[in-house]
């Protein structure tokens, strides 16, 4: 059997966004299922402490700033640090990414984040509102409005609040998050690290 991955993460946060591809592209070249998670930051940041951007010292907001460029050009992957729409919510991104999980699999669904990641950092597009999502999952060959009435329902609901219950029980504090044979892995620039998981 194969190792798996747990992959906690936010549709809307860009450190997930940095990891996202080079995750996806290390599973498959070590066929390691990945295990997707999207999780509620709001409640993640009360249960460890943790503070959501707009609330953040504004030296620490300077300074990140900094990071994404930084980490932008080091990757080579394009991000604008400071969006047209600022990231306040990822819940309905979240539901739509767990609704294809649950409709269309894992791989499905690890498409469709990679999509709303990308409309989101490079692209200006607003994944807060129904009508973009809509379109980002037409856009991965899915029929969006169905994934978006099935976002809406109570077992996805369900699955997105059992996510965020599971990463508070593992003391997961910030995202993205990664954790292979019981061991936690916390950011993007963690993967190398993930990669040597991988390989045991």
């Amino acid at each position: 059997m194969s190792k798996v991955c747990e992959y906690y993460f936010a549709p809307q946060s860009p450190w997930s966004y940095f990891g996202h591809a080079r995750l996806i592209e290390l599973a498959k070249r070590y066929e390691v299922q990945i295990d997707m998670k999207p999780i509620d930051l709001s409640q993640l940041y009360n249960a460890a402490g943790g503070l959501p951007l707009a609330k953040r010292p504004p030296q620490r907001q300077a300074y990140r700033l900094v990071e994404l460029r930084r980490w932008s050009e080091h990757l080579g992957v394009p991000l604008n640090p400071q969006p047209k729409f600022p990231p306040l919510s990822g819940d309905a991104a979240a539901k739509l990414i767990i609704a294809a999980k649950l409709t269309h699999g894992t791989d499905a669904a690890l498409a469709l984040t990679g999509q709303i990641m990308q409309a989101f950092w490079t692209a200006d597009r607003n994944i807060m509102d129904s009508a973009t999502l809509i379109a980002l999952a037409n856009e991965v060959g899915y029929d969006g409005a169905a994934l978006s009435k099935a976002s809406e329902t109570a077992a996805v609901q369900k699955t997105y609040e059992q996510f965020t219950s599971e990463a508070i029980a593992a003391n997961v504090f910030g995202v993205p998050w990664y954790v292979v044979d019981g061991e936690p892995f916390w950011g993007q620039d963690r993967l190398e690290f993930v990669e040597a998981a991988f390989k045991k």
